[in-house]
């Protein structure tokens, strides 16, 4: 799992990449959308930094390293975030559940449950 140094964009943001959207102790996480290749702290900060409409990803495009841990900057392909159980596989930093509950704002098929 690799570490990309490519800055976070969003509104508000501290050091872990909460934003002023999401701002909880576990809103730790970043998406680099396939629009922009940019990442961007949530779907709602994309919208008021970007100049364009987000796009989501591919089912077929769950190789791509998309997300990134706010505390260790570890990237993770799709997969591996859909996969990971809320939880960074790298440093255990520990992701909210409840982003599931956006993951079609990100990503098109499946994905997983809160």
């Amino acid at each position: 799992m690799g570490t990309d140094s490519t800055p976070v964009r969003g509104v508000e943001l501290d050091e872990e990449t909460r934003c002023a959207h999401y701002h909880g102790p576990r809103d730790v996480i970043s998406i680099r959308f396939p629009c922009c290749r940019e990442y961007y702290a949530c779907h709602d900060c994309h919208a008021a930094c970007a100049d364009h409409d987000a796009k989501r990803w591919p089912a077929d495009a769950r190789d791509e390293r998309a997300v990134r841990c706010g505390v260790c900057g570890s990237e993770l392909t799709i997969a591996e975030y859909l996969a990971c159980e809320h939880a960074c596989p790298v440093c255990g930093t520990s992701f909210n559940p409840g982003c599931a509950n956006h993951h079609d704002y990100y990503f098109e098929g499946e994905a997983f449950s809160p």
